[in-house]
């Protein structure tokens, strides 16, 4: 259900979306194929090398379809007005049905979903920043995500390769946005654009307490072969070149947190 991996480093990497696992006891769903079609796939493998930099990862293994731990509890929309998905998706983001007629979880089923999946993410999150800013002044959450280049219904055209949220700036100080925006600089890139960090960036991002959280949405282009066959194959050779950014964003989130030594 839950990879993690502490590190020394005042740095955490999550990644809530490249689980795949739908588990017996989810019920309805029209294909268990389709229901992963929306996952970030491969993305657990682009940011394994983290590891060695002494970062911590938090990596969930169930399917966003089963239920999503980058969406308000609450139910309220992250992009109002927007089109989205919620905490139990229905549709994947091209609007396909996920479930068959009447099987769409009701209250009770989302709220079991939500104990047995959604809080040990966010318990697991927690206890990994309690734990490192009990050593560090300043504790660096980069929230890690994948998307597809194209996704009408989401967004119009083709999504830049990388994708930074702050939440408007309100996330995480200015000189950590200036770094992370510095080592993709060369690269398509855009800051707050139609991904402006989902409710994890918005609910850790407490630069104030010292905790500066942000999202790395990238567009799968740029790691995989969006073209062929789906789920796509892991690409190493296609990766390495995102890696070398990716290497540099994580090594700038070290650096931020240690000038506030």
């Amino acid at each position: 259900m839950l990879d993690i991996h502490a590190g020394d480093a005042a740095v955490i990497v999550s990644i809530p979306h490249a689980g795949l696992d739908i588990p017996d006891d989810v019920t309805g769903l029209l294909s268990l194929a389709v229901a992963r079609r929306d996952a970030d796939f491969h993305v657990h493998q682009l940011y394994d090398f983290a590891k060695q930099l002494g970062a911590t990862i938090v990596r969930s293994r169930i399917s966003r379809t089963v239920i999503d731990v980058n969406r308000d509890p609450s139910g309220q929309s992250l992009y109002p007005g927007q089109t989205t998905t919620g905490l139990c998706p229905q549709t994947t983001f091209d609007g396909v049905s996920l479930y068959r007629d009447g099987a769409v979880p009701e209250h009770a089923e989302v709220a079991r979903r939500r104990s047995r999946y959604f809080d040990p993410y966010h318990a697991a999150l927690s206890g990994q920043i309690d734990r490192l800013r009990a050593h560090h002044p300043a504790v660096v959450l980069l929230d890690a995500h994948s998307i597809r280049s194209h996704v009408p219904q989401l967004f119009v055209g083709e999504l830049p390769l990388f994708n930074i949220g702050t939440f408007d700036g309100a996330s995480c100080d200015p000189a950590l946005t200036d770094a992370v925006v510095a080592c993709c600089a060369d690269e398509s890139h855009v800051l707050n654009g139609r991904f402006k960090g989902g409710w994890i960036t918005r609910h850790y991002g407490q630069p104030s307490l010292g905790v500066h959280a942000l999202q790395m949405e990238l567009a799968m282009r740029c790691y995989l072969d969006e073209s062929g066959a789906w789920p796509p194959a892991w690409d190493a050779a296609r990766a390495a070149g995102v890696q070398k950014k990716l290497h540099a964003v994580v090594n700038a989130c070290i650096n931020f947190a240690k000038d506030r030594s």
